[in-house]
């Protein structure tokens, strides 16, 4: 659970944007989402080497384009 101190003060408007920051920073909605359904090791795994491979071949294209 977050919890925010409101100093004296200070605006609601500035509480709550301290606030969403630290919802966001925090990753509950991305814990939520990877929860929502289970993915096996090895479809995760492939996911991950997929992933890998792509950024490679960007960098390589990158690295590669005349400039």
């Amino acid at each position: 659970m977050l919890i925010i101190e409101i100093k004296d003060g200070e605006s609601i408007d500035k509480a709550l944007k301290r606030y969403k920051r630290k919802f966001q920073n925090a990753g509950v909605i991305k814990e939520l989402r990877r929860r929502k359904e289970f993915v096996k090791p090895s479809v995760k795994r492939r996911g991950e080497v997929l992933k890998a491979v792509y950024r490679e071949k960007m960098l390589d294209e990158q690295e590669n384009t005349p400039n």
